[in-house]
């Protein structure tokens, strides 16, 4: 076969490879990663009563590192520590595998603790 070329046709060179450092960079916003942080606490704390708010989440990231601040909710009583780890990790583990950033910090704010009492309450159950 033979290939026939027309005069429009532009000639293009090889394709050469770019330096990594001279393509660009993917920028993923704060609000964005704090989302998904979010996202990822509700996920750790599993179903929540109806009248505890959804954590919420701030980040600081700078270049491929994101350091979290989570506030949250519990109920009480509970073991307030182990729950705070669990969200810390799965918070970073999430995190850094959906966004692939480093996660050296999670913050955990307790705003607010719910006394499991108070649940059996709005149910309308009395002793």
């Amino acid at each position: 076969m033979t290939s026939v070329s027309s005069g429009t046709e532009e000639h293009r060179g090889p394709v050469t490879a770019v330096p990594a450092g001279e393509r660009g960079a993917t920028r993923i916003a704060d609000r964005v990663v704090a989302k998904i942080a979010a996202q990822a606490a509700r996920e750790a704390l599993g179903a929540l009563p109806p009248d505890v708010a959804r954590p919420h989440a701030t980040v600081v990231v700078h270049h491929d590192t994101a350091r979290v601040r989570i506030h949250l909710e519990l109920g009480y009583p509970a073991d307030i520590g182990a729950r705070c780890r669990d969200v810390r990790r799965h918070v970073a583990e999430r995190v850094g595998a959906l966004v692939g950033m480093d996660v050296p910090e999670v913050a955990v704010e307790v705003e607010r603790l719910h006394l499991a009492a108070a649940y059996g309450a709005v149910e309308g159950r009395t002793r």
